[in-house]
């Protein structure tokens, strides 16, 4: 078997970048310990300090090589690589091309290193997702006007201008059936000490092909920018010497993918996302905190009044600034203290933006540890209200699972035969954040803006520490209603992407969406 794949290969380009970036991993290492001052890179004579980098390298110490920064601009990779490698770490800043708003065109997707029948099974049920995903689009259309014109009625006058906003929603939703292998590009910006992570780590799950030769191409591009990185470079780990590879090839796979899906569902007791640790004493410690950042005693300042203090934006309106300065005000540092541990089942395209929430970081799994032969997947709420919609979903679904049941038997390995599944595929794992991320997170996706899943999850998850802290979960809001307690106009930052209804004006339990 060919070790490259039949589609065109990834493009790794180099667009901006320090000069002479290894000469500054040496300058920043000397100015720690000059009495002269600054170091400029120019005075580096990289010849004398060889093992000075390989020194401050091996022993760990790399800060100095995360000042110099690298944009790359990516294109023709799978969305199941970003998921998997590129995006599963909080080191990086990425802008890709969106499913949501930019509609998919047949062709753009990766193909593994297949042949014969393998070959021809994969292409024509990547052709059957992108077929269904036009009619699902079709079929979704008179749903989502009717749903958009309960929410605009007054747009209805002018349907014309309004067409484009329409189908927009409906591709949101059709995209579920596209799969992971769909390409993406993007622009992806990271350090170098990231790129060297990326290169030692790139034989692990899940799909090392595909990171093998993204990784490689982001080497040799900052090795044509500076070739002293060779200096500090290692080898990447096989996967014979990493922990998953070996614990996976001695697991006796009699069904436990499914076994595991059912323990895990029913742990969920019908929630998207369950509450599962907390800090029972949190709105005590949040209280406490507070206390000292001002040097005051609790006969000074009350629990309610500290809580107040931090999380009202009627009193604290950094909370409503959009430039998000709570990690840099001394008072709302004190949300680190209280932290949440989540439970959550969301489909791969609802994951792929929950991930982006890096400071709410999750434990995603080996995905070929959790596909078993039966179709695993996520319904959009929107389908459920189109017959016609859910029985081709349905299908399209049952249709893809097959495909990769055939690849499974005609021996093509997991890591190429999933690039078949849908978006709607079913991730588990656990999630875990504080109260100053999360703050963050619930205000983006509780907006009726957000993606209609993960808005969901963090409504559920709201909901739910609401029951355990309400002095905390009464503050944890969308952007509108932030910005009204602030007292901040215009209170929707949205401007002409306002969604059309005055959420500021409902209670937690009020919120109900499909669109």
């Amino acid at each position: 078997m060919i070790d490259k794949p039949l589609s065109p290969e990834p493009v790794v380009k180099v667009v901006k970048y320090f000069p002479e970036p290894f000469k500054n991993v040496i300058a920043t290492a000397r100015t720690c310990y000059s009495s002269k001052g600054i170091i400029k890179d120019e005075e580096i004579d990289i010849n004398k300090y060889i093992d000075l980098a390989k020194s401050i390298y091996e022993a760990g110490h790399h800060t100095t090589f995360q000042h110099a920064y690298f944009q790359f601009a990516i294109e023709n990779v799978s969305r199941y690589f970003i998921w998997s490698f590129l995006h599963s770490h909080p080191f990086y800043n990425s802008e890709q091309v969106s499913q949501r708003y930019v509609e998919v065109k047949p062709g753009n997707y990766f193909i593994p290193p297949l042949e014969g029948k393998a070959l021809e099974i994969y292409i024509s049920t990547i052709e059957f997702q992108n077929e269904s995903y036009k009619k699902l689009t079709e079929l979704l259309l008179p749903v989502v006007e009717n749903e958009y014109y309960l929410r605009f009625p007054a747009r209805r006058f002018n349907s014309e201008k309004y067409k484009k906003d329409i189908k927009r929603k409906a591709q949101e939703i059709a995209r579920y059936v596209l799969p992971i292998a769909t390409f993406a590009y993007l622009y992806h910006t990271v350090s170098a000490i990231t790129i060297l992570r990326y290169y030692k780590l790139c034989n692990q799950f899940d799909i090392p092909l595909e990171q093998r030769i993204v990784a490689n191409k982001l080497i040799d591009e900052i090795l044509r920018v500076d070739p002293n990185y060779k200096i500090v470079l290692e080898k990447p780990i096989d996967e014979h010497e990493l922990v998953e590879f070996n614990f996976v090839q001695n697991l006796n796979d009699d069904n436990l993918s499914k076994e595991f899906a059912d323990e895990f569902d029913k742990s969920l007791n019908g929630k998207i996302s369950l509450l599962v640790d907390y800090k029972p004493n949190a709105e005590k410690i949040l209280a406490d905190s507070v206390r000292e950042i001002f040097g005051l005693p609790s006969t000074a300042l009350s629990d309610d009044e500290a809580i107040n203090l931090v999380l009202n934006p009627a009193i604290n309106k950094i909370l409503a600034e959009s430039l998000v300065l709570t990690t840099h005000s001394k008072i709302s540092r004190a949300m680190f203290h209280v932290s949440y541990t989540f439970k959550k089942k969301l489909s791969h395209t609802a994951d792929s933006q929950d991930q982006r929430h890096r400071m709410t970081p999750g434990s995603r799994p080996i995905l070929m540890r959790q596909i078993s032969d039966e179709p695993d997947f996520i319904t959009p709420s929107l389908i459920l209200q189109s017959d016609s919609a859910l029985k081709l979903y349905t299908e399209t679904m049952e249709r893809i699972w097959e495909s990769i049941g055939k690849l499974k038997k005609l021996g093509v390995p997991s890591e190429f035969a999933l690039y078949l599944l849908p978006n709607a595929v079913s991730i588990r794992f656990t999630e875990s954040g504080d109260l100053l991320n999360l703050h963050h997170k619930y205000a983006m996706r509780l907006c009726f803006n957000a993606q209609e899943e993960i808005w969901r999850a963090s409504f559920e998850e709201v909901q739910q520490i609401s029951e355990v802290h309400p002095k905390i979960g009464n503050f944890l809001l969308p952007p509108c209603s932030i910005r009204n307690l602030a007292n901040i106009k215009p209170i929707c930052p949205e401007g002409p992407r306002f969604c059309g209804v005055k959420v500021w004006r409902l209670k937690l339990n009020e919120y109900s969406r499909l669109i």
